[in-house]
């Protein structure tokens, strides 16, 4: 009724005093305790113009108290308590105009005007929160919808790629049974070659061994000995120059001749030094032969020849067929992915897109702002970015770090950091604040300090179920 008139009417009560949360405190009929206990005084001292309490709570309705607090009951609109500093000082602080009670000011009251105002405003907000919750329930469900099927995808992908594994497996069985026998052919045919190199190479060092002994036998008569011996200087073990008769008795096991059948194990002192005369006067330089020109070596079996420029050509294919086996294997490796849905991008089931995956639709978008100098780029759970508006490299301001909101609700904030550093200061970082909206898209951006930057980013995403919505008054004739 009092609103509807628009005319205020003091209730009695201590002026200053809340109605409701202090008014049990201030009784006409009893002495009054100060508020903060400290001292107690008759209660005709209570508004008196005269700071009896230290926390000023004798003094709410008059500004003798520097720390004392005015009660505005703004009936219509919203109550609010001002510094005792301000009353009757000649401007209206309080909208029902009781703050001005004794100055002489002209005030009006605009409660009800602000109140028609504001409950304008929480009624849009209510009409954007109520949307935004609608729209929200339609992201969820296209998230579970989206989430149900990349996890299908993935079961069969799975499966899929089990079977092509077991086929592969059994591929790569018929495949190796195959080529058991050649590869034994070829290990036999191999083994048959080293054998007959090393007698080969055998027979050329008895050869050499005989020719050796003799050239060492001087005197032709069936003996090599230590003065025969001692006239190959290229023989001495400690390289000083001079080859001793003690040094060749060394090599001599011991003997001061040695025959034929004995030499053998002088020749295996020797032989790595020792130098042929024959060779030295008579043999030309090796030249090296081309590989085109290599021959066979002849053999005087049946057995196939093993020229060794063979052998290293038949060494090379086996790793040639290896090399071609783990190409068959990445072929089948790709294969698979392909059959089994290489374009799913899976990372997308592993973020945080929120308690019911409402943030799910903000995966893989961009969201821009543009102001005055630059332009701002939002890219949810991926990075943000600056970029001069008039041309200009694009600047890091942070890649996805983490949800960052508070303790009741973690997804109200989102953090990027390790941008692009600053010149002698730290890397860059990006906090993006969420609010509720029927849109999705970022409505400002600040520095509020040195390479920290700040965004403010409205999405349905973050939207509330409101209380009551259906109980919300339509009118304004409560106020």
């Amino acid at each position: 009724l009092l609103l509807i008139l628009g005319t205020p009417v003091e209730i009695q009560r201590p002026r200053g005093v809340p109605l409701t949360s202090k008014k049990p405190f201030y009784e006409e009929n009893k002495p009054f305790t100060c508020l903060d206990g400290s001292r107690t005084i008759p209660f005709d001292r209570v508004n008196d113009d005269y700071c009896d309490c230290k926390d000023g709570s004798d003094e709410p309705g008059t500004a003798a108290c520097p720390n004392g607090s005015f009660h505005c009951t703004n009936a219509g609109y919203r109550p609010m308590f001002i510094p005792s500093s301000r009353i009757n000082d000649g401007i209206c602080d309080c909208c029902d105009t009781t703050d001005e009670y004794n100055s002489g000011a002209k005030c009006e009251n605009t409660c009800k005007e602000l109140g028609l105002k504001e409950r304008d405003v929480l009624q849009k907000m209510a009409e954007i929160t109520k949307e935004g919750f609608l729209l929200k329930q339609q992201l969820i469900e296209e998230a579970k919808k989206g989430r149900e099927e990349k996890q299908g995808k993935v079961t069969d992908m799975q499966e899929n790629k089990k079977q092509l594994e077991e086929k592969v497996e059994a591929l790569r069985t018929v495949k190796e049974t195959a080529e058991q026998p050649e590869k034994e052919a070829k290990e036999r045919h191999l083994k048959a070659w080293e054998e007959q190199k090393a007698a080969i190479r055998l027979e050329k060092d008895k050869a050499k061994m005989a020719e050796a002994f003799l050239e060492l036998d001087d005197n032709a008569d069936g003996f090599v000995s230590v003065s025969e011996l001692q006239s190959h200087a290229e023989l001495d073990p400690d390289a000083d120059g001079t080859l001793t008769e003690t040094e060749v008795q060394g090599l001599m096991g011991g003997a001061a001749q040695v025959d034929t059948s004995t030499f053998e194990s002088v020749w295996t002192n020797i032989k790595d030094k020792y130098h042929s005369e024959v060779s030295r006067e008579e043999e030309p330089a090796p030249v090296e032969t081309p590989p085109e020109e290599v021959k066979e070596p002849v053999v005087d079996n049946d057995s196939e020849p093993f020229p060794e420029d063979d052998i290293s050509e038949e060494e090379d294919e086996d790793e040639d067929d290896e090399d071609d086996y783990h190409e068959d294997d990445d072929k089948v490796r790709v294969y698979i992915t392909q059959k089994t849905g290489a374009s799913i991008n899976f990372s997308d089931l592993s973020f945080d897109f929120g308690p019911d995956a409402e943030f799910t639709y903000l995966y893989s978008q961009c969201y821009e702002l543009t102001t005055s100098e630059y332009i701002y780029r939002l890219c949810p759970f991926n990075r943000v970015s600056q970029k001069p508006k008039y041309g200009g490299s694009e600047t890091n301001l942070g890649t996805w770090g983490s949800w960052s909101g508070p303790e009741n609700n973690k997804y109200l904030v989102m953090k990027y950091e390790h941008g692009t550093g600053c010149w002698q200061g730290p890397n860059r970082s990006t906090t993006v604040k969420l609010t509720c909206g029927k849109e999705t898209v970022v409505t400002s951006t600040s520095e509020p300090s040195r390479c920290e930057y700040l965004m403010e980013f409205t999405t349905p995403a973050v939207c509330q179920e409101p209380a009551n919505m259906d109980l919300l008054p339509h009118g304004h004739e409560e106020l």
